[in-house]
């Protein structure tokens, strides 16, 4: 059997390292849906368990710990859903707030859903459901939140997005606003509180949302102390 020339093994070599370098590529673009107050969007499940998300534990981009209880945390591009979006599933009655977004979610209409637990997010897999947006989330406050970390493809991309269409963004939808208090918060928060109940947030403000019961999660708490949402780690 004839051995490998070193310069083979040289150019196998490199081969190797060109494709471990070779940068990770953004998902398929797709064409935002209509911003309207009922929509047909594709959700799939997370939860924090999981290798691409062990690094920032159960924290999510806005610094605070994600939700699961009356009002669930969920991942979208924030230049079709910003942060702070209300929206409640037609099919369950779950109620959802965006205070997350991830790689494969940029340029895209998917909507990620946390989950507490691996089997809740295999339970779920990949659904196509009908969202009514209670309340949409404020596109400068979730811009000026993305700037500073626009050196990551994926966030410029939503930056980009954003930009190109901030005029649409910022215009009023017919939502179910109305029925909302008035203690629900008009924009995201820079930082959330911790897990419903828990010490961090032992009496969280109730809300009536179309004739359900949410939570609004107050900013009782600062950041997180290292979380990935205010350092470098692209998320």
């Amino acid at each position: 059997m004839r051995t490998l020339t070193p310069r083979i093994i040289l150019a196998t070599f490199a081969a190797l390292i060109a494709a471990c370098s070779a940068p990770r590529p953004l998902p398929k673009y797709q064409k935002p849906i209509a911003r309207t107050q009922f929509q047909t969007v594709r959700t799939t499940a997370y939860t924090h368990t999981e290798d691409d998300h062990v690094q920032y534990t159960n924290h999510n981009a806005l610094g605070g710990c994600l939700q699961c209880g009356q009002i669930n945390s969920a991942a979208a591009d924030w230049s079709r859903w910003p942060a702070g979006t209300v929206f409640r599933i037609q099919e369950t009655g779950e109620l959802y707030r965006v205070d997350d977004y991830g790689w494969a979610l940029a340029g895209t209409n998917t909507i990620d859903l946390y989950k507490p637990s691996r089997a809740a997010m295999n339970a779920w897999g990949v659904r196509q459901v009908t969202i009514e947006n209670l309340q949409w989330g404020d596109p400068q406050r979730s811009l000026a939140v993305l700037r500073p970390r626009s050196k990551y493809r994926h966030i410029r991309r939503m930056v980009d997005e954003m930009e190109n269409r901030m005029a649409e963004l910022a215009r009023p939808v017919p939502t179910a606003s109305a029925s909302l208090a008035t203690t629900a918060p008009a924009a995201v928060p820079m930082s959330t509180a911790g897990p419903v109940g828990s010490v961090e947030n032992p009496a969280p403000s109730r809300v009536k949302i179309s004739g359900q019961v949410g939570v609004v999660v107050s900013n009782a708490r600062g950041p997180v102390a290292n979380n990935p949402f205010f350092t470098n780690t692209p998320r």
